[in-house]
């Protein structure tokens, strides 16, 4: 192992450390702290999102911790040339947070397009003044979104991607961000703004938190292809909304592989692996339990097996989600109500930010 690289295990491992110990002290002290998250309206959610972000933000809602939802509607046009659905992906996506257990009315939790919020939009100007070009080329993770994406021309608001993600979690001082291991540079940038914002304009009195990682404990989830991440846009996921009998055909058409007796092992049989962790998400049991079940019933066991449990498992969520879709307006209203909590807590901090930077009339 090289110093670089074990320079980056240790950043990563005191990072981890840091979280656990926020973890506890969230359960305690809930009201210390302001949570952002959020998605990009591409679509509906996946069982990957359900696993990997959105039980996490129903229980810190549960835990009573301030919670603001970004739904980032913007952000869709930097790699992507189809805009038609944004709207209808931003009441779909709302519909997913409330089935999944969100309750906007516990006056706590906000759900909030960004574009809806121009105090939010505002702080990209002076956020984009606190770093350099080199910064955003660096940036691992617009690397690979620029990679994805397909595109021949890359927009500059694809480099400027990680700086409005800063104003997302920075406009309501939010000092805490549930991510993923892949996540942490974006959030990294964030940090450096706002200690650069502090350090320049208001040193003897800061404006901005610097937000900390709460790292998902949830494992990456496998698309059913087997082969890369659970993703809409690779047509290789499970949507939360979907019904039991699109479940089932989905299900059948998982890649596992050419053995018949099934054993967990992640490392060496990837695509089984994920089948049972998914199994084991869903029912409580451990994936070597629900392996040691199935053993000589082969791929078609498993496939049942998960079918059975992912459907049982999302069975409340579904049921809960058709009720809410026979009522839009209220759907609508929780997304309006969430857009005027934003632009209040917004225009509060673009105050200071004036003030601290002598623009204040």
């Amino acid at each position: 192992m090289s110093d670089t690289e074990k320079m980056e295990l240790g950043t990563y491992e005191a990072t981890v450390e840091r979280s656990r110990k926020l973890e506890e002290d969230l359960s305690v002290h809930p009201e210390k702290y302001r949570v952002l998250t959020g998605d990009r309206p591409t679509g509906r959610l996946h069982i990957g999102h359900l696993f990997g972000s959105l039980q996490n933000r129903v229980r810190l809602h549960n835990l009573g911790v301030e919670t603001f939802i970004v739904i980032a509607d913007y952000q869709v046009l930097t790699d992507r040339d189809s805009f038609d659905k944004i709207s209808e992906n931003v009441r779909q996506l709302t519909l997913d947070y409330l089935a999944a257990g969100i309750d906007p009315t516990d006056g706590k939790t906000f759900i909030f397009p960004h574009s809806y919020v121009p105090e939010l939009n505002q702080l990209l100007l002076p956020f984009l003044t606190l770093v350099s070009n080199a910064e955003l080329n660096r940036n691992p993770t617009v690397k690979e979104e620029i990679q994805a994406s397909g595109l021949k021309s890359i927009n500059a608001g694809m480099y400027t991607y990680p700086v409005h993600q800063a104003a997302d979690i920075l406009f309501c001082k939010g000092n805490v961000v549930p991510v993923g291991k892949d996540q942490l540079p974006h959030l990294e940038l964030t940090r450096v703004i706002a200690r650069r914002f502090n350090d320049k304009f208001a040193p003897n009195n800061p404006v901005f938190p610097e937000p900390q990682p709460l790292l998902s404990k949830s494992p990456m989830i496998l698309g059913l292809d087997g082969g890369q991440k659970m993703s809409k846009s690779r047509n290789n996921a499970i949507m939360l909304s979907a019904t039991e009998d699109e479940t089932a055909a989905l299900i059948k058409k998982a890649k596992t592989d050419a053995e018949r007796f099934i054993t967990y092992e992640p490392e060496r049989r990837p695509e089984i692996a994920n089948l049972l962790s998914l199994i084991s998400m869903c029912t409580g049991e451990t994936p070597e339990a629900i392996a040691a079940k199935i053993g000589n019933g082969g791929g078609g066991q498993l496939k049942k097996m998960l079918t059975e449990s992912i459907n049982e498992y999302l069975r409340p969520f579904r049921q809960k989600r058709i009720e809410l879709e026979s009522n839009m307006d209220y759907v609508r209203q929780v997304i309006l109500n969430g857009a005027q909590k934003a632009r209040e807590v917004g225009t509060a901090t673009l105050e200071e930010v004036r003030a601290a930077m002598n623009m204040k009339i």
